[in-house]
């Protein structure tokens, strides 16, 4: 009988996995609030916050219109990569929660697998070679 309840629970699994990434455009975070998802657009602009080393990535417009993704300085370490450096200008998808900072719709990276290059629009990229010094 086990094995008939655990088929369920793992459709289950499977079928939230899939709605956890939803993919959409930048524009359109601010419509999923609250909802985690995956959103693939170019990085227009990014700014490291002085004093705070904290690294804010704009999607979707220059100003973070649409979305800032932001990586706190605690976090910064964790990457072997310059985020503000190597993915300015360049599609990428951001994973995880959208959420409200300072008024404007974003997702704040706490890994490095919630950032990468969107391989659809972008050749394979150097920088993510480079390593952090």
């Amino acid at each position: 009988m086990k094995p008939l309840i655990l088929i369920p629970a793992f459709i289950m699994l499977l079928a939230f996995s899939c709605s956890a990434q939803k993919k959409i455009a930048a524009k359109d975070a601010a419509i999923h609030t609250g909802e985690s998802v995956m959103i693939c657009d170019k990085v227009y602009s990014t700014e490291v916050v002085s004093g705070s080393n904290t690294t804010l990535l704009y999607l979707g417009s220059e100003t973070g219109e649409y979305l800032t993704v932001v990586v706190k300085g605690p976090e910064n370490p964790k990457f072997k990569w310059h985020p503000e450096t190597d993915f300015k200008g360049r599609a990428v998808c951001v994973t995880g929660k959208v959420v409200d900072y300072k008024g404007k719709s974003a997702i704040y990276v706490t890994e490095p697998a919630q950032l990468k290059l969107d391989m659809v629009d972008n050749a394979v990229h150097p920088a993510l070679k480079v390593q952090r010094q």
